[in-house]
């Protein structure tokens, strides 16, 4: 910090804006609808823990430093294979880096500490999920990029490219988001000087919640509730009398439209069989059009879980995964939040504004 500076206020960051007026998301300057472009989310990764966009060159180093970090410690394969076979796989992740030793040692957390979160997070969840339905973990294949060998070691068979590039754009979009409830909970563990994997512990209980990462799934069964083209009327209709929420719409940033949203909406678009994306359409128009005329001073638009549920179902992961491979993809947001938390060594304290009764005095009830 130069001479006479100010120190940084909690809410300063270089890594992430977001443009709730503009509908504009940025990472280090770059928007997001040209990093999802990008052939890599190696790329993405360098960019959010470096600063800097890397060349071709530099993306190959990125990509084989997480290859030879895939394998899990031995202390967590052995609480791995102690879980429950039924334990929901978040909660499983959750507790598997609290195991990762060199992650719940020392403060402050380094990049290869973040790395090492990014590149070993994959294997753990498809090997919570392997376990889950009976199947052997499948080892990593070092021949695959990040994202195609997280589908390789859940499915067992390589995907078709369309479905490994379109799960790569989602892990892109999904990467960052500013400080969103997940990252508040991570940095406010490391401002207490506390290490990686607690604070990780924290983002993951956070993302859990069906208000952060936990909607996904939910867009799906509100899909197979409606059943038809035919009925998505009646459905949200009825829904909205009922006063149910509509998942995968309103967002508490987003004045306009999610931009994650727009273009995972194209994206879906390419994988999606037609009847669902046929679907999904129909009852994002009827959506807002209902939203539209019950709230039109606070107007809802979709947001990324909508077509990410979509997305997700197309690439062939199963409903339990959705919100785990959501985490999957903020690991490299969460590493680079970690990294900038400690270098402004700044402990989070929230100011709270008393709202409860006056003074009393012990001993004079009411």
């Amino acid at each position: 910090m130069a001479a006479g500076s100010e120190p940084p206020e909690f809410g300063d960051t270089a890594i992430t804006s977001v443009d709730g007026r503009q509908g504009l998301l940025t990472y280090r300057g770059y928007r997001i609808e040209d990093l999802v472009r990008q052939p890599q989310y190696e790329s993405v990764v360098g960019l959010l823990l470096d600063g800097t966009l890397p060349d071709t060159v530099g993306a190959g180093r990125l990509a084989a430093e997480l290859r030879n970090r895939r394998n899990l410690p031995e202390e967590v394969g052995r609480v791995l294979a102690a879980l429950p076979p039924d334990t929901p796989a978040v909660d499983g992740f959750r507790t598997c880096v609290s195991a990762m030793n060199d992650l719940a040692r020392v403060f402050p957390p380094t990049r290869v500490e973040g790395m090492s979160l990014i590149a070993r997070s994959p294997s753990l969840v498809a090997g919570l999920y392997r376990r889950s339905v009976g199947g052997p973990p499948i080892e990593p294949d070092p021949e695959l990029d990040h994202v195609a060998n997280y589908l390789w070691m859940v499915m067992g068979e390589r995907a078709p490219p369309p479905r490994t590039r379109a799960l790569e754009r989602y892990f892109v979009l999904l990467s960052d988001h500013g400080i969103s409830a997940s990252t508040f909970a991570l940095r406010i563990v490391l401002s207490t000087r506390s290490d990686l994997a607690s604070a990780v512990s924290a983002a993951l209980g956070a993302l859990k919640g069906p208000l952060h990462g936990g909607a996904p799934p939910e867009v799906l069964d509100m899909l197979d509730a409606v059943g038809s083209v035919s009925q998505v009327e009646s459905w949200i209709d009825s829904a909205l009398e009922r006063k149910q929420r509509l998942f995968g719409f309103g967002h508490p940033t987003y004045q306009v439209e999610d931009p994650r949203a727009t273009l995972l909406r194209d994206f879906a678009r390419e994988v999606a069989t037609p009847a669902r994306y046929a679907l999904a359409e129909s009852f994002e128009r009827v959506a807002l059009d209902r939203l539209a005329q019950r709230y039109p001073q606070s107007p809802r638009f979709t947001n990324v879980d909508f077509y990410g549920a979509v997305l997700l179902e197309a690439v062939g992961l199963p409903r339990t995964l959705f919100t785990p491979t959501f985490a999957l993809a903020r690991t490299a947001g969460w590493a680079a939040h970690a990294l900038e938390q400690v270098a402004q060594g700044r402990l989070v304290r929230p100011p709270e504004r008393y709202v409860g009764p006056g003074p009393r005095t012990w001993g004079r009830g009411a």
